[in-house]
């Protein structure tokens, strides 16, 4: 069931940008962990801004392409966070949720739905 419109999908990619840029903060990561989430939370904006989509500001990018990086990256954080964060259970338990979190979107986003953004 694809009950999250274009329009709310962009309003929940800056809430996301939001949240990764204080989640360092919020759960008191460190070093490399900090760095990863932040530079997580400046492609999320990228993507975001180049969407064509009523969130974006540049419009490059197609919406489904927008939906298939981000299926692609909620896996890859779920496979990072069993693999190179396994030694880190908080961070593991972060990332896991979070790459969770973001397949959950992706599978109720209607990706095709009217696209409230300019036409490039």
């Amino acid at each position: 069931m694809k009950i999250i419109s274009p329009k709310l999908h962009g309003i929940i990619d800056y809430l996301v940008v939001a949240f990764l840029l204080a989640s360092p903060s919020i759960f008191g990561f460190m070093g490399h962990v900090a760095l990863f989430t932040y530079a997580l939370a400046g492609v999320h904006l990228l993507l975001t801004i180049l969407t064509n989509y009523s969130a974006g500001i540049v419009k490059i990018i197609p919406l489904p392409v927008h939906g298939l990086i981000e299926f692609i990256v909620g896996l890859l954080l779920i496979i990072m966070a069993f693999t190179l964060l396994n030694n880190h259970p908080d961070v593991k338990h972060f990332y896991t949720v979070f790459g969770a979190a973001i397949l959950v979107v992706f599978l109720i986003t209607d990706y095709k739905g009217v696209n409230t953004g300019n036409q490039v």
